[in-house]
């Protein structure tokens, strides 16, 4: 028999996401219709092209985010942030048409003002009231599936874990099943889950074994094949230092990332907006400041008043970093000299804005131009790129976000002169740290923390 490979099967959309498409629809259209209707009354085609157009704009780009997934055991705040994004999206898009294009036929700033803030609350807050609801039905044991987890080491210790911490999942864990001795009670061998999942009342199965059990884990497929029973294969990804980790798909081919970057699809706009927010205001209120040190800078020593070094960008892409010149030299080279207490190389003014970081405010310029981010791993010289990255494992995914003018590692006091491996690498360590827990919030926070005390530090100079 000739067997086709398409690679693995998609799972169905399931009844809920279709059930969204359809509410996004009614909710977009339903709120520009109430917004006319509570201004003016005067319902017109124009406003029926509108209802139609931002609908296909939140579709489009919501399809391209996986806005409709399944959203089951996944978390609320995420769902809830892409929606806002695509909504924005959708309602910046058309704004800034009717502005410059099509003026004639824009409709009152009430109106759109109205439909905006309307159709933002009524998208979020169905899907808050749907999570509810749903999570009510399974508490109470509807649409719930009976599972068991093959393997009680670690990885299914952590999946049961999961589980059980989260009824909404609707799954009814009933035990583990293992060959080994654990410490962990089981159901029995993996050839007893054989036997039990053929004779039904198991729904799934989750293979949590090593990947080291390659023949064994085949062996399971190979016989779970003659049951019901949904069988899923957990990858033992935790053997490794992942950095958001996270699954795809290749032409019907599913890969797991184990080092990624959290700036993808529309953490990457809320980035970028925020870079470009902050730095415009932050410019503006210092420029007064930036002339200033200018003139100090030229008038203390010769030599340009700005420094161009060479540093390594987002993806190890070479970027030139500007900063005001503190030094008689502007090393740029295979062998850069880090600043060291009294350095004789310093100019009049030079170890003054070093330690309180005012060198480094010409960097808001490369903030908008893209090369950097406001917060991020600060960025060090080529030279030390290459000295470190061979001592320090992970160095280099320091790169899978753009480099700061502030940093987690700076507000915690990793700043400064580096003159051991150890330090080093606990400033890669936060650097990490921060590019796992990325969200928005936590840029405000590491912003905060510079303010107060980010700017001075004793390691500094």
């Amino acid at each position: 028999m000739k067997i086709m490979q398409s690679g693995i099967l998609h799972g169905n959309q399931t009844l809920i996401s279709i059930a969204q498409r359809v509410l996004d629809i009614i909710v977009i259209c339903s709120s520009l219709f109430l917004a006319v209707y509570y201004v003016s009354g005067d319902w017109t085609v124009e406003h029926t092209t509108l209802a139609v157009v931002a609908v296909m704009i939140f579709h489009f780009t919501g399809e391209l985010d996986n806005l409709y997934i399944s959203w089951r055991g996944l978390s609320l705040l995420k769902e809830l942030k892409k929606a806002t994004i695509h909504w924005f999206v959708s309602a910046s898009l058309i704004y800034l048409n009717l502005i410059f294009f099509f003026p004639e036929y824009s409709p009152e700033d009430n109106v759109k003002a109205l439909w905006f803030f309307a159709s933002l609350a009524s998208l979020n807050g169905y899907r808050i009231v749907l999570r509810l609801f749903l999570r009510y039905l399974r508490i109470k044991g509807h649409n719930t599936r009976n599972v068991v987890v093959a393997g009680a080491g670690d990885l299914g210790k952590h999946l049961a874990q999961r589980m059980i911490e989260n009824p909404s999942l609707g799954m009814h864990f009933k035990g583990y099943y293992d060959d080994k001795e654990t410490e962990l009670p089981t159901l029995g061998s993996l050839e007893q889950m054989i036997r039990d999942c053929k004779e039904g009342g198991i729904d799934r199965v989750y293979i949590a074994l090593p990947m080291r059990a390659e023949t064994r884990i085949k062996w399971l497929m190979k016989e779970l094949a003659d049951s019901t029973a949904s069988v899923f294969l957990v990858p033992d990804i935790f053997m490794f230092n992942i950095l958001h980790s996270r699954s795809d798909v290749v032409s019907g081919i599913p890969t797991i990332s184990i080092y990624d970057s959290p700036l993808d699809g529309s953490n990457a706009i809320i980035k970028r907006l925020e870079d470009i927010v902050f730095s415009i205001l932050i410019i503006a209120l210092i420029s007064p400041i930036l002339v200033l040190i200018a003139l100090a800078v030229k008038f203390t020593s010769k030599g340009p008043i700005v420094f161009k070094q060479h540093r390594y960008g987002m993806d190890g892409k070479p970027i030139k970093v500007y900063k005001f010149r503190s030094m008689m030299v502007m090393e740029n080279g295979d062998k850069v000299t880090q600043a060291k207490k009294n350095d004789s190389r310093f100019t009049p003014i030079g170890q003054f804005i070093r330690k309180t970081s005012l060198d480094e405010l010409p960097q808001f310029l490369n903030v908008l131009q893209g090369r950097m981010s406001i917060v991020g791993p600060r960025p060090h010289a080529v030279a030390h790129n290459e000295e470190y990255r061979s001592l320090i494992e992970g160095y280099m995914l320091r790169h899978k976000v753009k480099p700061g003018i502030t940093g987690w590692a700076q507000i915690n006091g990793w700043r400064g002169e580096t003159d051991t491996l150890d330090k080093m690498e606990k400033r890669i360590e936060y650097d990490l740290e921060y590019i796992r827990n990325w969200s928005l919030w936590f840029d405000i926070k590491i912003i905060v923390g510079t303010v107060f005390k980010g700017f001075i530090d004793k390691n500094a100079y």
